[in-house]
């Protein structure tokens, strides 16, 4: 059962994934790293541009943000893509799944709640999104409902589940959530979002943009955040910590930078 204060979910899952692929080839300076091939990455990226996200389902009220991962960390055992934030209430909820349809969705909602994972629930209709208004209000409305969700999180020790670190999960699944709860459909892993998106030059990043690190000098990408504009972004540092605002035109993330990748 779930409480909407004070009690934990009974059930949660642990994931841990490890990839290390070592290079003996790599120079110190990660900031002259660049995928092999771009032209080949680039054609296959154009192809898979994020799709918007369906009809999704929401739960939790929870004043104490350890509550909301618990119960996101319990869905996510149940392969839904969870994830928590702010509500503008100042609560917390959760967010899950991507369906066809409102009954669809309506039906997953209710079996959950019947079998006391869930309690009241809300779903989330696509043209509540800030995504669907992007035809009325432009692409910089779009832009800049990215970076308000962002910046809503500051403060907030964001973690995305109980996955591993190494492979940069917290500052993924912040993105993805910030992406998702406006209508995009990014996904979780900093890898797999930085193959998906269109390549960006430095010059041209734009708010709502996420920008790319290697901060571990393994030749892959290891952490990503989401651009603010005027050179600073937003990212979940690491499992725990504060989601932070940071400088990207110098210091050790612009000695890391890979690259920008845009989805709209």
């Amino acid at each position: 059962m779930i409480s909407h204060d004070g009690k934990k979910p009974i059930c949660g899952v642990a994931t841990k994934v490890v990839l290390c692929i070592a290079s003996l080839l790599f120079v110190a300076s990660c900031a002259v790293y660049r995928p092999a091939a771009p032209s080949k990455r680039l054609e296959i990226i154009k192809k898979e541009l994020p799709a918007p996200i369906g009809y999704t389902i929401q739960a939790g009220a929870f004043s104490n943000v350890d509550n909301a991962s618990s119960l996101t960390d319990c869905l996510n055992g149940y392969g839904l893509d969870a994830y928590y934030f702010v509500y503008k209430s100042g609560l917390y909820k959760v967010r899950f799944g991507d369906f066809a349809t409102q009954e669809i969705a309506r039906v997953k909602a209710q079996e959950l709640k019947d079998a006391h994972i869930i309690e009241e629930f809300y779903i989330v209709r696509p043209d509540e999104l800030s995504l669907a208004r992007r035809g009325t209000y432009g692409e910089r409305y779009v832009r800049q409902e990215l970076v308000k969700t962002a910046r809503s999180f500051l403060g907030i020790p964001y973690k995305w589940g109980a996955a591993s670190e190494d492979e940069g999960f917290d500052c993924s699944g912040l993105a993805m959530s910030v992406y998702r709860l406006n209508g995009l459909r990014l996904p979780r892993t900093s890898w797999r979002q930085y193959e998906c998106g269109e390549a960006v030059d430095f010059d041209s990043l734009a708010e709502g943009d996420l920008v790319f690190f290697d901060t571990k000098g393994s030749g892959n990408v290891s952490h990503v955040g989401i651009y603010a504009g005027d050179g600073y972004f937003i990212h979940a540092p690491r499992t725990g910590k504060h989601v932070r605002v940071d400088e990207l035109l110098q210091g050790f993330y612009h000695s890391c930078y890979i690259g920008g990748r845009s989805y709209l």
